[in-house]
């Protein structure tokens, strides 16, 4: 079983402020740092972090060399990723002293992904081999139609929500990783019982902020608390959930350990700084099997 992550790849311009900035407000920040970011390069450093092969698509501004290599570092497959002579995607964060972020995206090169590179992308990919995605690419409706066509399984981060998501085939998701906001837009306020009744094949991971996590499907319900730990830094906690989520299912574990996998790998995220940087790899830590 092969992994694919059609993910974005973002310069992060992180900015320490003691609060959010306000409509008509000028905040003056304590402290900027760039990071690596964007979703797509977050969890699939998580995947291969948590012991995972996996293989990146996306296209990359000359700016954003530097993003390459440091997934490149981590173990991932970038030989499939495409480098134009335009801007990257970048992130600007605000992070406040409870450790909490407001992000302000700008999508540049990752909304230049057109059809011809996702076939080329997914050349070699076949049945059961799981194709991950996540909303801050561009034609995702295309790379949904490939991935079917060629029976792959479609783990899907509907973030950052917006209501294009809708026009999607979703009840082509395999795997569902949602936060409850997007969970409740998606799904309706009673959003696990609408999910097993509107996707009665699909499973829903569902991240619950300090009150962990649910793993949903026609079937089985799992619930997990967090670990806890001081939190400096919420950024890039959801990706690391997914990639190691992910790495622990193509593994063939089970779901209880997936999500405790998952959750572990998270709080140690939460209590580093930055994006990247802050995902740790999978023999930093143990858990109870």
């Amino acid at each position: 079983m092969k992994i694919y992550n059609l993910g974005s790849l973002n310069i992060d311009y992180v900015y320490n402020v003691d609060h959010f900035v306000s409509a008509g407000e000028t905040l003056a920040s304590d402290n900027m740092q760039t990071f690596a970011g964007g979703k797509g390069l977050n969890q699939s450093i998580a995947l291969s972090r948590a012991g995972a092969k996996v293989i990146h698509g996306a296209i990359l501004g000359r700016d954003g060399e530097f993003l390459k290599q440091i997934m490149s570092e981590s173990g991932v497959d970038v030989s499939r990723i495409k480098t134009l002579n335009q801007s990257s995607g970048h992130a600007i964060i605000q992070l406040d002293k409870n450790g909490q972020n407001s992000i302000l995206l700008y999508g540049g090169t990752n909304r230049l992904i057109d059809r011809e590179y996702i076939e080329q992308f997914l050349f070699d990919a076949g049945e059961n081999d799981i194709l991950l995605l996540q909303n801050e690419t561009s034609n995702l409706a295309v790379a949904f139609e490939i991935a079917a066509s060629k029976k792959m399984q479609i783990a899907f981060n509907p973030s950052p929500f917006d209501n294009s998501i809708q026009n999607l085939p979703l009840s082509q998701v395999k795997w569902w990783f949602c936060n409850e906001i997007e969970g409740e837009a998606l799904f309706g306020e009673n959003m696990v019982e609408n999910f097993t009744q509107n996707y009665p094949d699909s499973n829903l991971i569902l991240t619950l902020g300090d009150k962990g996590c649910v793993f949903k499907n026609c079937d089985i319900t799992f619930k997990q608390p967090i670990y806890k730990t001081r939190v400096v830094d919420t950024t890039a906690a959801g990706d690391t959930f997914t990639g190691y989520f992910i790495s622990a299912i193509a593994e063939g574990r089970g779901i209880d350990y997936a999500l405790k996998l998952a959750s572990k790998a998270a709080s140690i995220t939460v209590s580093r700084f930055g994006a990247a940087p802050s995902i740790p790899y999978i023999n930093e830590f143990t858990i109870d099997n």
